[in-house]
């Protein structure tokens, strides 16, 4: 789209500067040549470190950016704005009720059928639920698309009716510009928009059934939607559960949430998944990411989904064209915020006067309010008259609104530019699209005192859904001295029975942190194995000792998957282990796929983790990650990597330690360490001690250094080196972290915990393994030559690595695939009870 420059925001209609404008320029200028560009980029910094954008450099996530330089509106003029988007949310609420229940304005030739059956936002499963005059209200959100006109008034370009993006986005702005540029709020009363959150939350809690806590969940496509992070973030704001299809069940009517306890029953659900995917019942039967059951649930008045399903029918473009009239046919009142100007080429009259002057229109969907519109005026003579015939054919499908340009603000340039006008270093003028949000508490519509105003630059569409990356501002309404900030009244509720419960967890966020836990523990580990490797090749030629210790690095390493097999016997080539290792940092190696399978497992867990928690989290491991990928053709460069990931790993651990609550979901993330560290201290001290009595030393000392535990050792045996000192401290010491013991003994109380302690249970095998470890240890610390009896632990070792892989695969069976233990068939045996959902 080729844009065109509408009026300036800053300039009144006799060329002045507007007042409120003054001084917004006035702090900026305090920020030096340079600032504006500066506080870009310090902006983009926070953006991308607390994860509005990606996690690792590459990785495609939601691509907004915040200019610094807000969009201001006075007081007065937002007034305006917002007494006519409540009239109009009302008009589209009260058109939603019409065109589901009686109809009357389709029986009465009001409304074209065109615009109503094609549509497809209509949904014919909430035609069917309909319940006359009284059924609830379908609309409890709203969003609008405004552009200023060239006479300074403001219009609806969309209305956005389904479920709008970009309110995270509008509360992520106005946090980081707080705390990146606080200079730019001294001075300026600006309405704040933490009440419109509070409303929003009150209001979700009055449209649940009557029934004492009742219990909100936001329903998301998952972390593959680009607009995960808002999903998230709503979650967060508003006290709710993120969900996805796969938590829920309906059973007998009535939605519930799956969770490691049971089930939980849902009261509202908050829907920002696609109305044709909630429920493959009635809606689309391909959908894998709806529950089937929904409607009816909702239906029955077991549960309330906002907005409605159906809600997305009145976003149809052409549906602006008949406003003003339906407006004083169905409110009794004049339109107070108008469109832009809209016809619907379903009338042979607007089809011509389209022929006419083509330059003056964009083309849009009739229907589908998400389809870019085309600029006549842009396309070429053959694009032109293919679209001109197209809408001659099938007139109905197509709707033309007038082609204006929106107001333009100054945005953040390139000083040496252009564009920046005299004493406006630094700034260009861009153009704008504002939209606003609003929530029906159930009495009235309260707005948003603020929005999101997105940036057009040349080439995007000016109508349209909301594209998944761009340049955003803050939009701050300024306070008038005279009004009170008035916050929503409390709610009154019984009091809450206090629980501390650690099974009240979704089994797919158990399964994410568990998994986080465990390839978390595997990166360590992997950076553990190639640091040692490197110590040794750094050394030059080794001694018999150091080929020794590198056979069985390299037998490790393999056992880890973090070279070929075929390098086992590669200690004396050490330019083909030294182009192993660097191999594994290379996109496609084992350390960068861990790299991303971290990333993406941080991510699925993030609804868990706090913002400092998140950001702690991904600073670190996007700079391990940039240290690995240095790492190409320098052993050095990869050792420093190795560094940074171990660096990595004491940070989350720390950050977990100190900021998960000992529930359900630190007990998950916390167990997944302690099974990956007791799989890989059991496997590499196996293959340690997997060596001729006479040569045990060297695999002891090895085993000391792979579990961190050199210095504890020799404050209790000061040089001493005999097999069962060390085998105590790395397999049987219950105070040693890096031991074996300890993790076994955390799995068992983990699983006490989840699963309490009961016959051939998951506690029990762990404290089977335990008292296992136990006795091999008394084994070789009672054997009259300690090297031979150490020299036969091996296969009793890998027994008990294969062990703890067992009790990991009952433990996803049971809690996170809620499928039940596996049975022979023809073998007796009681069956299973199932906890949880299936």
């Amino acid at each position: 789209m080729t844009l065109q420059v509408g009026i300036d925001e800053m300039v009144d209609g006799r060329g002045g500067l507007r007042p409120h404008w003054r001084g917004l320029l006035g702090a900026f200028s305090t920020l030096g040549e340079g600032g504006l560009q500066e506080a870009a980029r310090r902006v983009d910094r926070a953006f991308e470190d607390e994860g509005v954008t990606s996690i690792l450099p590459g990785v495609e996530r939601l691509a907004w950016r915040c200019d610094p330089i807000p969009l201001p509106l006075l007081a007065n003029e937002f007034q305006e704005l917002a007494s006519g988007l409540a009239q109009r949310a009302t008009l589209l609420a009260a058109l939603l009720a019409d065109l589901y229940g009686r109809q009357t304005l389709l029986s009465d030739g009001v409304l074209p059928p065109a615009l109503v059956y094609p549509n497809p936002g209509f949904l014919r499963a909430c035609r069917a639920s309909a319940g006359g005059p009284d059924w609830p209200q379908r609309m409890e959100f709203y969003a609008a698309d405004l552009i200023r006109g060239p006479n300074g008034h403001w219009m609806v370009l969309a209305d956005r009716t389904a479920g709008a993006a970009g309110i995270a986005i509008a509360r992520e702005n106005r946090r980081v510009l707080a705390r990146v540029m606080p200079e730019t709020f001294r001075g300026t009363q600006i309405r704040t928009l933490r009440p419109f959150f509070d409303t929003w939350q009150d209001a979700l809690q009055r449209l649940a059934p009557d029934r004492a806590n009742p219990s909100i969940a936001l329903l998301t496509p998952g972390t593959g939607s680009p607009h995960w992070f808002e999903h998230m973030f709503l979650s967060r704001e508003l006290s709710c559960a993120l969900v996805e299809g796969g938590d829920l069940t309906v059973r007998g009517g009535v939605v519930f949430l799956k969770t490691l306890k049971g089930l939980q029953q849902v009261d509202v659900l908050v829907r920002r998944l696609d109305s044709r995917m909630i429920d493959p019942l009635e809606l689309d039967a391909g959908s894998l990411l709806g529950v089937p059951g929904l409607m009816d649930a909702a239906r029955a008045g077991a549960l309330r989904i906002t907005n409605d399903p159906g809600a997305a029918l009145v976003e149809a473009p052409a549906l602006a064209a008949w406003l003003p009239a339906l407006s004083l046919r169905v409110l009794g009142e004049r339109l107070l915020l108008p469109s832009l100007p809209t016809m619907w080429l379903g009338d042979r009259r607007a089809r011509e006067l389209v022929r006419q002057d083509p330059a003056r229109w964009l083309i849009r969907s009739a229907t589908n309010g998400n389809t870019p519109g085309a600029v006549l005026a842009d396309l070429g003579e053959p694009e032109r008259a293919d679209l001109l015939a197209r809408i001659e054919a099938n007139g109905w499908d197509h709707a033309a609104s007038a082609a204006i340009a929106p107001s333009v603000a100054p945005s953040v340039g390139d000083p040496r530019g252009g564009n920046a006008g005299p004493g406006e270093a630094g700034m260009v003028p861009k153009p704008i699209v504002l939209r606003m949000f609003l929530i029906h508490d159930g009495h009235a519509w309260h707005v948003m005192e603020g929005g999101l105003a997105r940036v057009i630059e040349e080439g995007e569409h000016l109508a349209g859904a909301l594209p998944t990356h761009g340049l955003s501002k803050d939009v701050w309404v300024l306070n008038d001295d005279r009004n009170e900030i008035i916050g929503p009244a409390m709610i009154s509720m019984a009091p809450l029975p206090i629980r501390r419960t650690t099974g009240d967890l979704p089994s797919r966020v158990a399964d994410n942190l568990f998994w986080l836990g465990r390839y978390t523990e595997r990166l360590e580990a992997a950076a553990r194995l190639v640091r040692a490797t490197l110590v040794r090749l750094s050394r030059g030629t080794p001694m018999p000792r150091e080929v020794a210790e590198l056979e069985c690095l390299l037998r490790c390493l393999a056992h880890a998957r973090l070279v070929s097999p075929e390098m086992q016997s590669a200690a004396h080539g050490t330019g083909a282990l030294s182009d192993a290792l660097l191999a594994t940092a290379r996109e496609g190696g084992a350390i960068a796929d861990l790299f991303t399978t971290v990333a993406r497992m941080t991510e699925l867990a993030r609804d868990r983790l706090t913002g400092d928690m998140y950001s702690s989290f991904t600073i670190a491991l996007r700079q391990a990650h940039t240290d690995a990928t240095r790492a190409r053709r320098s052993l050095d460069q990869l050792a420093h990597a190795m560094v940074s990931i171990l660096r990595f790993a004491a940070t989350f651990s720390g950050v977990a330690a100190e900021n998960m609550v000992r529930g359900g979901g630190w007990l998950f993330l916390d167990l997944g360490r302690r099974v990956e560290r007791a799989q890989a201290i059991a496997a590499e001290v196996g293959i340690a001690l997997d060596q001729p009595p006479a040569h045990i030393e060297s695999g002891l000392r090895l085993v000391l250094e792979l579990c961190d535990s050199v210095i504890t050792y020799r404050s209790r045996y000061l040089t001493m080196l005999q097999p069962a000192p060390v085998l105590d401290l790395v397999l049987a010491d219950e105070g040693n972290p890096r031991g074996l013991a300890f993790q076994l003994e955390a799995m068992w109380h983990h699983l006490t915990n989840v699963a309490g302690h009961t016959e051939g249970g998951l506690a029990t095998d762990a404290a089977a393994l335990l008292a296992d470890t136990g006795v091999l240890v008394r084994r070789v610390a009672d054997a009259s030559d300690q090297a031979a009896a150490a020299a036969r632990l091996p296969t009793e070792l890998h027994a008990i690595e294969a062990g703890i892989g067992a009790l990991s695969d009952r433990l996803t069976r049971r809690y996170f695939a809620l499928l039940p233990a596996a049975q022979t068939v023809g073998m007796g045996g009681e069956t299973p009870t199932l906890r949880g959902a299936a």
